[in-house]
C-alpha cells in the first residue's frame, strides 16, 4: 500500500523554498523527532551519481547553518514546524523541486520531482541539468 498525499505540495511559510507534499512533510517530522531538538533538514546537491548530480538530505544541529545558506519554515496540519535549510548553490538546482514521500514497499522513500533535470537517473536520486 503506497502513501497518498491528501493536499497539495506546499512551499515554506513563507512561500518559497521546496515544495514538499504532505507525505513527506509527515515523514520528515516523524524522522526529525526522532533526531531530538535543535535539528533542522539540510537539502542540496553534489556532483556525483549517475546522471551527474545527486541530491543529498541530512539532519543537522542549528549551529551548523551558515550564514549564505536559505532557510525555510514548514508548518504541519498539526500546527508544528520545522526548518529545511539549503546552500545557495544548491538552490540553483534544486528551486521548485518536489520532494515527496512513498510508504510502497518497492521503489518506497523520499521521491524528488526537480523541473531543473534535463535527465534523470532510473534511482530517482541523480539527474543532470
Amino acid at each position: 500500500m503506497t502513501s497518498t498525499t491528501t493536499s497539495e505540495p506546499r512551499a515554506g511559510v513563507d512561500g518559497k523554498g521546496i515544495l514538499i507534499t504532505e507525505a513527506a512533510r509527515r515523514q520528515l517530522a516523524l524522522l526529525l523527532g526522532q533526531q531530538g531538538s535543535g535539528r533542522l533538514l539540510r537539502v542540496g546537491v553534489r556532483s556525483g551519481g549517475c546522471s551527474g548530480m545527486s541530491y543529498t538530505m541530512d539532519f543537522i544541529a542549528a549551529d551548523e547553518v551558515r550564514d549564505d545558506d536559505d532557510r525555510y519554515a514548514y508548518s504541519l496540519d498539526d500546527g508544528t514546524t520545522f526548518e529545511v535549510v539549503c546552500d545557495p548553490k544548491s538552490l540553483l538546482y534544486i528551486y521548485g523541486m518536489q520532494l515527496d514521500y512513498s510508504s510502497a514497499l518497492i521503489g518506497g522513500g523520499f521521491n524528488f520531482t526537480n523541473p531543473n533535470a534535463s535527465q534523470t537517473c532510473g534511482c530517482g536520486s541523480s539527474f543532470a541539468v
